[in-house]
């Protein structure tokens, strides 16, 4: 199955409307730059020594040292994206590749919907809030680095878990997951912010993977297999009507 294909998109770069209420603080992006500030911390280093080596005559450790910097910049990119569907649309969180779409049991016994992605080093890793939604929970565990890929890795891996509440009170779950070789991972939001759909949120350094976990009456718009892109690719769409009315 070939990348879904995105609904009706709201305006370039424009998160879907808040509806939160005047208690509730706006989270307010700060990944806007076109490359992320993490590339100047990385890049400067191979960039320098690519320097040095042209002037000792190194010519082909400059070309490679310069190529890394490149890379590192490349790595970063922080594209300005169409938000897609409407507020009833579960927007990817990241770019990359689909892994599972498929029903789970939490860990209180009920079921849910998982949607995860696997994003290799050529995309994209900026993370994207996939529903609007209040922050009612932010959860760091995990102690392993297993490859992304590895189904080991959805329960051992470092992970930072941002759960959040619809205005119909549904809870939805995004989860930033390390892969063999990231090491960092950047979750902005804090509880109690109301977070725009399609707000970049966060980051993950180098090859990793991101599950999204939706009530089970959800509608997934993907298949195993798909390439999706962070913001302009829907996921899915919750349910018309939230089991239990409206949010508290």
């Amino acid at each position: 199955m070939s990348e879904a294909a995105p609904e009706p998109a709201a305006t370039p770069e424009s998160p879907s409307p808040p509806q939160a209420s005047p208690a509730e603080p706006i989270f307010a992006e700060r990944l806007t730059a076109p490359v992320v500030r993490d590339a100047l911390v990385l890049g400067v280093a191979p960039l320098a020594l690519a320097g040095v080596a042209g002037m000792l005559g190194a010519t082909a450790l400059g070309f490679a040292l310069m190529a890394l910097a490149v890379f590192v910049a490349f790595f970063f990119r922080n594209p300005r994206r169409e938000i897609a569907g409407d507020e009833r649309s579960v927007v990817a969180p990241a770019d990359g590749r689909v892994l599972d779409v498929g029903e789970i049991e939490r860990a209180d016994g009920s079921k849910a919907l998982r949607i995860g992605i696997f994003l290799s080093v050529f995309n994209v890793h900026v993370n994207r809030c996939p529903v609007a939604g209040r922050v009612v929970a932010i959860e760091r565990g995990g102690s392993r680095y297993r490859a992304a890929f590895d189904r080991r890795a959805e329960g051992d891996n470092v992970r930072c878990s941002m759960t959040l509440e619809t205005a119909l009170g549904e809870r939805v779950e995004v989860s930033q997951i390390t892969g063999l070789i990231a090491r960092r991972i950047v979750c902005h939001p804090t509880p109690g912010e109301w977070v725009p759909r399609g707000s970049r949120y966060g980051l993950i350094r180098f090859g990793s993977r991101t599950d999204v976990v939706l009530p089970l009456a959800s509608e997934a718009c993907v298949a195993r297999g798909d390439r999706v892109r962070g913001g302009s690719s829907v996921l899915a769409r919750l349910p018309e009507r939230a089991a239990g009315g409206g949010r508290t």
